[in-house]
């Protein structure tokens, strides 16, 4: 697959509300803007070589957005794709399939939860949100969270931009209860 731009986003929160941390919150995201080779071909049925080329698409971004994250390591992700008008959400959608997300999953060092995502057709300019979640537990609920990224030249009609995004740890202020990180059990990707 052809990447025409890779962008990478820090963003790193120190406090909120006035409220000091000992450790800031940190996200980044890693956007690859890609050809998209079923845009305005109308209906595709076969999308494997969108899912195919993930792998090492996936491995590339997710191995550029660890490094960001240190000198912390990775306690949430999430994953998007943006799709040119000339294409349709679907492409988006076999560019994010499981062999995406274990890749970014080895990229972190692992991780047993289902991997929040969202797809959407769009023009340059346009904003996405991000979903995060823990890693491990999806029903750590200090770790809802999201990053809003706006990409001013991409996805062109004819382009895609995968996305994967880390955060370091949950939000600054949690306080609304749920298990916390210090009560995963570690097995079914929920608790």
């Amino acid at each position: 697959m052809k990447i025409r731009r890779l962008y990478t986003v820090v963003d790193e929160a120190l406090h909120d509300m006035e409220q000091d941390r000992e450790e800031p919150l940190r996200k980044v995201a890693v956007v690859a803007v890609i050809s998209n080779p079923h845009a305005g071909k109308g209906y595709v049925e076969d999308l494997s070589d969108l899912t195919d080329a993930s792998i090492e698409l996936g491995s590339k971004i997710a191995t550029m957005g660890a490094e960001q994250m240190a000198p912390y390591t990775v306690d949430s992700y999430g994953k998007a794709a943006l799709i040119g008008t000339a294409g349709e959400q679907e492409h988006g959608v076999a560019c994010l399939t499981t062999v995406y997300g274990n890749v970014l999953r080895d990229a972190v060092g692992g991780g047993k939860a289902w991997i929040s995502s969202i797809t959407k057709r769009a023009r340059p300019g346009e904003q996405v949100d991000i979903p995060l979640a823990h890693k491990d537990a999806l029903f750590v609920r200090s770790h809802y969270d999201g990053m809003t990224l706006m990409l001013p030249d991409a996805p062109l009609e004819d382009e895609i931009c995968i996305i994967c995004c880390f955060a370091n740890r949950g939000r600054l202020n949690h306080r609304v209860g749920g298990p916390s990180k210090d009560e995963i059990v570690g097995e079914d990707g929920l608790r």
